[in-house]
C-alpha cells in the first residue's frame, strides 16, 4: 500500500505545482497521510538548492497547521482519531504515548516530533490527552521547524550524499537527535 503512495509523492516533486503539493502532503502527514513530506522535500531541495529553506518553511507551516488539525481530531473526534491510528497500526501505541505525555508533556512532543515516529500519532494523541493547546502549538513549531530546516540544510550543504544519509540512516540521525535532547533535559534537571 505504501510503495505506490511513495512513488506518487516522488513524481509530484517534479511537477510545476510541487510547492502546493508539498504543503498539502506536509499538512496531511500530520494528521492522516502515511508518507512524510521529506520524501518530496529531498528531490525538490536537491533540484533547486537555492529554494531549500523556502521549502522547509512551507513544510513547517503546513505541518504545524496539519498538527492542529490532528489535535482537533483527537480532541473533538476521538473515535475517528482511533480509527486513523488503527488504520496505520498505531492504536496499540496510544496508551503508552498518553502516559508519556502525562509524565513529560511538552518534552514528549519535542522528542517525538524529531523521530521517525509518525507525527499523526503525536498530534491525535495530544488532542485526546487534552495537552495544553498553546504548549502543543509551540512544540510543533519548534520540532517540525527543526526537522525540516535540518533536512534542508543537509541537502543544500551536502547534496545527494545527504539524501542517501537521510533515506538510509534516518533512524540513526533521529536517535542521535533524541539523545542530544535527552542529555539536555538531564543536564537541566541536575542543574536544579
Amino acid at each position: 500500500m505504501l510503495r505506490p503512495l511513495y512513488d506518487w509523492t516522488l513524481k509530484q516533486a517534479a511537477r510545476p505545482n510541487a510547492e502546493k503539493v508539498l504543503a498539502a502532503i506536509s499538512f496531511a502527514e500530520s494528521s492522516f497521510f502515511p508518507i512524510p513530506p521529506d520524501v518530496m522535500l529531498a528531490p525538490m531541495a536537491l533540484a533547486k538548492p537555492e529554494k531549500a529553506y523556502r521549502l522547509a518553511f512551507i513544510c513547517t507551516v503546513a505541518s504545524v497547521l496539519g498538527g492542529l488539525f490532528g489535535y482537533a481530531i483527537g480532541y473533538y473526534l476521538a473515535d475517528i482519531g482511533l480509527k486513523i491510528l488503527g488504520l496505520f497500526g498505531y492504536s496499540g501505541n496510544l496508551n503508552s504515548f498518553h502516559a508519556i505525555i502525562q509524565e513529560w508533556g511538552a518534552w514528549a512532543i519535542l522528542i517525538k516530533g524529531l523521530t521517525p515516529i509518525p507525527f499523526k500519532l503525536v498530534t491525535i494523541a495530544s488532542g485526546m490527552g487534552q495537552l495544553n493547546l498553546a504548549i502543543f502549538f509551540i512544540c510543533c513549531v519548534i520540532t517540525r521547524g527543526a526537522r525540516f530546516y535540518l533536512t534542508a540544510f543537509l541537502l543544500k550543504r551536502f547534496g545527494p550524499q545527504a539524501r542517501e544519509l537521510i533515506e538510509k540512516r534516518i533512524n540513526l540521525v533521529a536517535i542521535v537527535g533524541v539523545a542530544v535532547i535527552v542529555l539536555g533535559i538531564v543536564a537541566v534537571k541536575f542543574m536544579h
